[in-house]
This record gives structure tokens, sequence and C-alpha cells, in this order.
């Protein structure tokens, strides 16, 4: 029997290190450093039985001679993890999905189970029984006698039940739960969520059938475990979103088979999620009049437009400080665009409470929603409405100058589909943009007191 071992692992990065350090040579962090088992039985780590194997040519080629074939996909009944994924499940990938506890990972995956008729699928759970489970799926709309549940953490156990049951896709909740008899610490750990995920990540390469792994996160939002997880694996999936809302963003950190910049919504029921095939339809709020301090603004969430409604309210502040609260916007930004109202517009904001929300639970980060968000706290300020055929995508300087931004035609067509009458865009996207080609009426400026002076000031 071979000598046990242990060795020190940074549970932030995964680095490793013969002895206990403080701080940690690799990523910085302080007090990261556990104690793990480290010795396994060389001659079978890692290793797991199958049919066929892939031969890789063992010389180099020129790049001219390699023949490239477009990877197959499985296309599933969900157009929004198609379009996360690229355009659908491509076989052998390994994909990892994370996000925070009661988000819906699970419901997602489960759901993607029961809809793939025509498809073997094998949900192997660590953390529910069968029939916790199936309570789950009695609440979903899709049924599927292709779906098969296998309540396992040993990977050993789990590559047996494979060999027998052949599946086309594979489920693992979570790879957090798993363990690996090739390693003697615990379920979790550094070694062996490495382990564990080398093992599927060789299962899915030589046999070709996709994996998904149900990652957790840690309290700052990052995927639990080593760094050199997110590496391995093909694709990383983001599920976000705040619980108590019903709105929840499937987006892509990385992907080798498609994009990056492509993302999913959904909305939480009682019967599983939906998919929001138009959310600009969600996210604007339907109201018989008009009301100050409300505006819309087209942004960009990835390759996808969308129009958002910004909400603020501005009130004299009774008690000192005047307070400055943002939801879903960055506070500093934020206020960056009040000292620009107050220099260059003139707007008297110091002694005014200012509270800015971003209607539907979004966190925009997109610069072009600035000019929606200034038209909104100075209508809240003049008490005076913005008609709601109106909307605006552009940019705020310090100077008080409305920016271009980036892929303009896609905000004004999205704009003009939701049935806008008027949006108001810099004078610098002029440049190559033919205004003949939309029914929109497309107003454009280069200083924020342009924009005031005709729409609040008339």
């Amino acid at each position: 029997m071979a000598k046990v071992k242990t060795s020190f692992f940074c549970q932030n990065c995964g680095h490793q290190v013969p002895k206990w350090l403080g701080k940690c040579p690799s990523c910085g962090e302080w007090n990261t450093f556990v104690e793990e088992v480290v010795q396994k039985d060389e001659p079978t780590k890692g290793s797991w039985k199958v049919t066929t194997s892939l031969k890789v040519a063992s010389k180099p080629r020129a790049i001219q001679e390699i023949n490239f074939e477009e990877q197959p996909r499985i296309l599933t009944k969900d157009a929004e993890l198609n379009r996360v994924l690229g355009g659908g499940i491509v076989l052998g990938s390994l994909i990892l999905i994370g996000g925070e506890p009661g988000i819906g990972k699970s419901t997602l995956m489960l759901q993607i189970a029961l809809m793939l008729d025509n498809y073997r699928v094998l949900y192997v759970s660590g953390e529910e029984s069968e029939q916790q489970i199936k309570m789950r799926a009695e609440r979903l709309e899709n049924k599927s006698a292709n779906c098969f549940i296998l309540t396992e953490t040993q990977t050993q156990n789990i590559f047996k039940q494979i060999e027998t049951f052949e599946p086309d896709i594979l489920i693992i909740d979570s790879i957090q739960t798993l363990q690996s008899s090739f390693v003697e610490s615990g379920a979790g750990s550094v070694s062996q969520v490495k382990e564990c995920s080398a093992e599927l990540m060789k299962f899915a390469k030589e046999s070709g059938t996709p994996v998904f792994m149900i990652g957790h996160i840690t309290k700052d939002g990052s995927l639990a475990g080593p760094k050199v997880l997110e590496h391995m694996v093909d694709t990383v999936l983001q599920f976000e979103g705040d619980r108590h809302l019903a709105y929840r963003i499937l987006r892509t950190t990385k992907n080798r088979f498609g994009s990056t910049s492509e993302l999913g919504i959904y909305e939480m029921l009682n019967s599983g999620l939906r998919e929001v095939s138009n959310p600009s339809e969600i996210l604007i709020s339907q109201r018989d009049e008009d009301f100050s301090g409300i505006t819309i603004g087209a942004m960009l969430e990835g390759n996808r437009p969308l129009l958002i409604e910004t909400q603020s309210l501005v009130s004299i502040a009774t008690y000192g400080t005047p307070q400055r609260s943002s939801t879903g916007f960055d506070a500093k930004r934020l206020n960056m665009l009040l000292a620009v109202l107050e220099k260059r517009g003139g707007f008297r904001l110091g002694n005014q409470d200012v509270f800015l929300n971003i209607a539907g639970g979004l966190k925009v980060e997109d610069p072009a929603v600035d000019l929606a968000v200034c038209a909104s706290i100075v209508s809240s300020y003049e008490d005076l409405s913005i008609p709601s055929t109106i909307c605006f995508a552009a940019e705020v300087g310090l100077g008080g100058e409305i920016r271009a931004v980036n892929r303009i035609e896609q905000r004004i067509s999205e704009a003009e589909k939701l049935g806008f009458k008027e949006i108001w865009i810099s004078k610098f996207n002029a440049k190559g943009l033919d205004t003949s080609n939309y029914k929109i009426k497309v107003r454009m400026a280069g200083m924020l007191e342009d924009v005031f002076m005709q729409i609040l000031r008339k």
C-alpha cells in the first residue's frame, strides 16, 4: 500500500504547497490553505472504462492539412439555452453552470432533461433523494420517459451505471458532492473537485457524451473550488437573478464553441422556468398615463438589445445630508451624472434626495442608459412627465456632451419594433446611419441642454 501523504491547498485558487502558509503566493489571499490527503493509487488514477477511445495524431501537422468539420449539436426545446450555448449542445462538451442557492439551477437542468424526449438523459444527484426530484418534476409541464434519476456520490459507482445505461446526456448535481475513491479527502475539497472533474472530462471527451455539471458559488459570487475547474471545462454558465424577483438571467462567461456575449432570460413560475423571448415588453410597465421621473433606455445585454424602464424620485432633503440611492445602477456613476447635471445643466440637485431604480431587477452596466437616467432625474426634479413614446440611447460625458454608443442600429430597430415613435441618440452616431430606413423618428443632439430644451421645456 502506498504511503499516505498530505499537502496544503489554497481554497481560493487551488495552489499547492508542502507546508502551511498564511498568504497564498498565487492569488494573494490570506488564511486560505487547508491540509488535504493527496496520495492516490497512481495506476488507476482518473481512470474509467469505456468501449471506445479517441485516437490523437502523435506527430505535428500543418494547419492547412487539418480537415475541419462543424461540431454536431443537440438542439433542445429551450431556445434561450440554445442561444447561450452558441446554437445547441456540442457532443462531448463539459458544461459548468453556477449560481446562488435557490436561484433555480436544479430546476433548469431537470427541465432540460425532461424536454429531451429523443435522448436518454441520466440525472445524477448527490444532494436530493429520488422522491424530492420527483416532486419537482411533477411541477414542471414537460414529461419524458427517457429521463432517469440516479442518487449517488461515488464517481466509480456512477461510471459503472453509465457503462450499463449508456446515456446520451449526463447531468451532475452537483460537482461539490461527488467523491472519488482515488482521493482520500472529503467531498467538496480542492483535490476532490479537481479529480472528479478530470474523470468527467475524460469521460465526455472519450465517449462523446455531453456532461452538465452544477457548481456551487462562494459568498463573493465566484464559482466554488479551484480556478482550474473553470479552465478545464468547455463552457461556464452563470445563472443570475434576485430570488425575490421573478426573472433570471443565464449568462456565458466562457464558451469554446460560441460567443460569450449571449444571454438567456427566464421567468420563474410555479410550473418551472419560462423562456422570455421578448424581455423588453415585460421590463417596460404598462401604464395608462405618463408620470414624471420615468424614462425608457435602449441598452445591450450581450448581443441582445433591451429596452428598460428607468425610474427616479427627486425630493428636497429634510434630514441634512442628501441621500443618493440606486438599485440596479452603479452608485458612483449616478453621483457623476448628478454632478454633470448640476455643473453643466444648471439643475440645483445638491440639496435634493435622489432615488434611482431600474425596473425589473436588472443590473445595468451599459453606458448607453446615461441619457435615460439624466432625463429621468430631470423629469422628476421639474415634475414634468416625458411621453412614453420616447426612448433614449446615448452616453453622457463629463462636459455634458452626448457621446456615441456602439451598435446603434440594433437599439433603434428594437425601439421601432416595440412601437416607440421617437428615439434620442448622439449626433456623433449619425455617420453612416441612414435614418430613412426606420419608421421611428431619430432625434440627434450634441449636448444635454439640447435634449431638455426640446422635451421638458417646450
